[in-house]
């Protein structure tokens, strides 16, 4: 397998049927964890019945693929079903957040086999930050009852902008240390493996999308937290933009705020106005004890009037905003996450007043704004589907077979 940094992450495309002669390609019909016989493989494919067993067999032999029971007979032995293994190997799913770590072992299906969560500054620089999220993996690894050798790859969610094709991070304005870090590298010392680092709100969307919203083609995310971005997915696939920084919604401008000024050194900036520690400041300046979004979901939680009123001014500074994206963008499902946005129903009650009243009614006809399913998870899930989708592909699945003889 290879340490690229950069794939496209969207829905793996059905192979054509020239190429389904490789065993990289047939294996993704079973990807659908459907359990099928030879027989019914032959007869899907067109392809020769010797063909699909020699290349069944060396999936078998990669541990990718199983045996999935018995076919009904028709007369003599039942023939015998296969399926996709999503136990196969492993996959290290890591969420770095501005202030928290997480760090989680899943299979290749997604599903979470251990977890840990570490209070973390990202601020304490990559070598500290890192460093704890591969002696977090190791032991998670031993807890889950994998050896390193079962790894099939790593996945990283950062809180700023990322350069896709080298997994460096860009000028991130709350990353002190980190602009231009080889990450990939650096993990590589520890855990030889394929590491794969997106912006974490990316990652975010693609974990909510793929676990509960597979039919929505045109999808975006929102964070709420520490500061607001979006992960933006279109036909299918992830937008990036030139250089990671497609979905920096929290400095788009909101007329509201002329005279408050962002970190970014712009005025009137949303995150300014409607990020968590914003609405705390607020708060604070209402004489009300509010130093961070916590505290903020913590008055609202217990009634407090000027709290929930103050959530849901952010939430309709985030729809003016929002009005004007759905217009550009046409999605069909906006999903509200982040530590304050999952939280938020006031927050998302003020975003659907402006987005539905200030946005085209064409473009809101069948659209849906909710809060995130994944919750906390939405990043591991990502992480997680960042790195299949790489290492379970054709190309690299012909490889690994090759390199296997």
């Amino acid at each position: 397998m290879t340490s690229e940094a950069g794939i496209d992450a969207g829905i793996s495309p059905a192979p054509e049927a020239g190429n389904l002669s490789r065993a990289g390609n047939l294996f993704q019909l079973l990807r659908d964890g459907k359990a099928r016989t030879r027989a019914e493989i032959a007869e899907t494919t067109g392809l020769a019945r010797s063909t699909v067993a020699s290349r069944i067999d060396a999936l078998i032999s990669s541990g990718l693929v199983g045996p999935a029971g018995e076919a009904t007979s028709t007369g003599g032995r039942p023939p015998s079903r296969i399926a996709f293994n999503p136990a196969a190997r492993v996959v290290l799913a890591v969420d770095v957040g501005a202030t928290h770590v997480i760090v989680a072992v899943t299979d290749l299906g997604g599903n979470v086999l251990a977890e840990q969560r570490l209070r973390q500054e990202v601020a304490e620089g990559p070598d500290v930050v890192l460093g704890r999220v591969v002696a977090a993996g190791r032991e998670l690894l031993t807890e889950a009852g994998r050896e390193p050798e079962d790894l099939a790859g790593i996945g990283i969610g950062l809180p700023g902008p990322v350069e896709h094709a080298s997994g460096r991070p860009v000028k991130p304005p709350i990353m002190p240390g980190w602009d231009g870090f080889d990450v990939v590298s650096h993990v590589q010392r520890s855990l030889p493996v394929p590491v794969l680092v997106d912006n974490d709100v990316n990652i975010m969307a693609l974990g909510e999308r793929t676990a509960y919203w597979p039919d929505h083609q045109n999808f975006l995310f929102i964070k709420v937290a520490t500061g607001i971005g979006a992960g933006i997915i279109s036909s299918g696939q992830l937008q990036r933009g030139a250089n990671g920084t497609a979905g920096d919604l929290g400095h788009v401008r909101v007329p509201r705020g002329d005279d408050v000024l962002c970190r970014c050194g712009n005025h009137g900036c949303l995150e300014a106005l409607a990020s968590g520690p914003a609405v705390a400041r607020q708060l604070k300046a209402q004489g009300l004890e509010a130093a961070s979004g916590a505290d903020v979901l913590r008055l609202v939680g217990e009634g407090n009037l000027q709290a929930i009123q103050a959530l849901r001014q952010a939430g309709r500074d985030v729809g003016d905003v929002l009005a004007t994206v759905v217009n550009l963008l046409n999605p069909s499902m906006i999903i509200i996450g982040g530590s304050v946005g999952e939280a938020g129903e006031h927050l998302v009650a003020g975003i659907r007043e402006v987005v539905y009243r200030r946005s085209l009614p064409l473009a809101t006809t069948h659209l849906r704004i909710g809060i995130s399913m994944a919750g906390q998870r939405a990043a591991i899930l990502g992480a997680s589907h960042l790195v299949t989708q790489h290492v379970l592909s054709p190309a690299v699945i012909e490889a690994t077979l090759h390199a296997a003889g």
